[in-house]
């Protein structure tokens, strides 16, 4: 039976407390608990992995569950049981080192595995290798998290291009993140534009056992340039900001309105950019399109644990 997003809401505790109460009549609450057992039984065995979460404090205003323990309960909450972490400290901190060792250590606290951490590298700052060499060797890390648009690089740059072949070298998913807000919010001291892929086309080529995951990257594959990044096997996104009605299943069948081409389903990821966005937003994003829960499977759980087992 697909998912919908009307099967997830009236599978909800709010739902389920409204027909439980005496103004609706049982035979209805019985026959609409009847109709989507099954389908929440099958969501609720599905061990979600969230690959697009940060810690600590957003730096320009409070967010919510800032708390790594209060993240933490949210997103177990809704099914996730395992949380790829990158931190907020490494926009704009200048010691990613330190910022690093905090990251591995919190997550360790956190217990259980729950919390994968994904170190900070700032190819513009000297002896950033050093720093990706302590993500592998010292604090066990699977991944890299980049934020070229708050560290000031495009990703033509020479030091990226270093970059990605030294992670590929030892192993390490290197995930992107194209965006983090939408920049006209943004404080107006910082400038820290959205980043365009497209040099990742042609990088991709030469060095072709590299794993990319692109994460908020959805408005860049409306450019054509860009375009091919989806028909490349070592590429993957995550859906933070996939928009549209259905959009998860349109994007798999190649017909989304405004985003060009067909993403295989091995190369989409869940990811929340929680706490930024609430992790609610994603959760309804896979529901409200019709997918089987093969596909549902993939996206939320196969493909993630498929991709982190490599590194």
């Amino acid at each position: 039976m697909p998912l919908t997003r009307r099967t997830f809401l009236k599978s909800s505790a709010w739902t389920a407390a409204v027909l439980s109460t005496s103004s609706v009549p049982k035979s209805i609450a019985q026959t609409e608990r009847s109709r989507t057992s099954a389908a929440t039984q099958g969501a609720a065995s599905i061990a979600l992995v969230d690959t697009n979460v940060h810690l600590f404090e957003w730096p320009f205003r409070r967010l919510k569950y800032a708390r790594t323990s209060d993240l933490a309960e949210k997103l177990r909450h809704h099914g996730v049981r395992q949380a790829w972490a990158g931190t907020f400290e490494g926009l704009l901190f200048k010691d990613l080192g330190a910022v690093n060792a905090r990251l591995a250590e919190e997550c360790r606290r956190e217990g259980n595995g729950f919390f994968i951490p994904i170190g900070s590298i700032n190819p513009m700052w000297p002896d950033w290798a050093e720093d990706v060499e302590r993500c592998h060797n010292i604090h066990r890390m699977p991944g890299i998290r980049l934020h070229p648009g708050y560290h000031g690089y495009a990703l033509d740059h020479p030091e990226f291009s270093r970059l990605l072949r030294l992670a590929t070298r030892y192993g390490l998913l290197v995930q992107i993140a194209l965006g983090l807000e939408d920049p006209r919010v943004q404080h107006p001291l910082i400038k820290a534009p959205n980043i365009n892929p497209q040099p990742l086309v042609a990088l991709l080529k030469d060095v072709p056992d590299a794993r990319v995951q692109l994460l908020n990257s959805w408005q860049w594959t409306r450019q054509a340039p860009a375009r091919p990044l989806l028909a490349m096997r070592n590429v993957t996104f995550d859906i933070a900001e996939l928009e549209g009605v259905g959009a998860v299943g349109r994007i798999l069948d190649g017909k989304h309105w405004y985003y060009g081409g067909q993403v295989p389903l091995e190369r989409l990821l869940f990811g929340s950019h929680a706490p930024y966005f609430p992790v609610e937003a994603t959760l309804l994003r896979m529901f409200e399109s019709p997918l089987s829960f093969p596909q549902m499977q993939a996206i939320m759980e196969t493909n993630a644990r498929r991709l982190i087992a490599r590194a």
